[in-house]
């Protein structure tokens, strides 16, 4: 039997852009849960994580000025504790998201699902920019996770 999944308080927040509606159906409280819960290594006995989903202008913002990286990009992650108890926020910029879905041919919410997961991951000091099997090691979880909840895997190529 699976140990039980750690208990998440969760924050959902969304900036206010032109489609956030669409944003927010593909976002529902409750896969948002599940999604990261599922993300959550065994050795997390508890979980406070934020998520916003921002517009392109606050991601790249937040990009340049914790990266250095003047764009925005699909999600950012920012840790402030690990195990036992995680404590992060992730910032999803929408219309990068919703530009790649649409480039991978895929719904919204799955490709929301992986970057979260992606994000959740990250927060419990998974990096895939310290070298190749790393890389290799966290998209392997990435997948894994993925599929036990019924998500098709996010690199294959169609």
């Amino acid at each position: 039997m699976p140990a039980p999944l750690p208990p998440l308080s969760l924050s959902l927040q969304f900036a206010r852009f032109d489609d956030v509606a669409e944003h927010r159906a593909a976002l529902p409280r409750h896969k948002v849960t599940r999604w990261i819960r599922h993300a959550l290594d065994g050795d997390v006995l508890q979980a406070e994580i934020t998520v916003r989903i921002v517009d392109a202008e606050e991601g790249q913002t937040l990009n340049r000025d914790y990266r250095q990286k003047d764009y925005a990009t699909n999600v950012l992650t920012f840790d402030y504790s690990s195990a036992p108890v995680v404590m992060a926020d992730l910032v999803l910029c929408a219309p990068v998201v919703a530009r790649e879905a649409a480039e991978l041919g895929k719904p919204l919410a799955e490709h929301y699902a992986h970057l979260l997961v992606h994000g959740t991951l990250h927060a419990q000091g998974w990096d895939h920019e310290t070298g190749e099997e790393e890389a290799e090691a966290m998209e392997a979880e990435e997948i894994a996770i993925l599929a036990g909840l019924g998500l098709a895997n996010p690199y294959a190529q169609p």
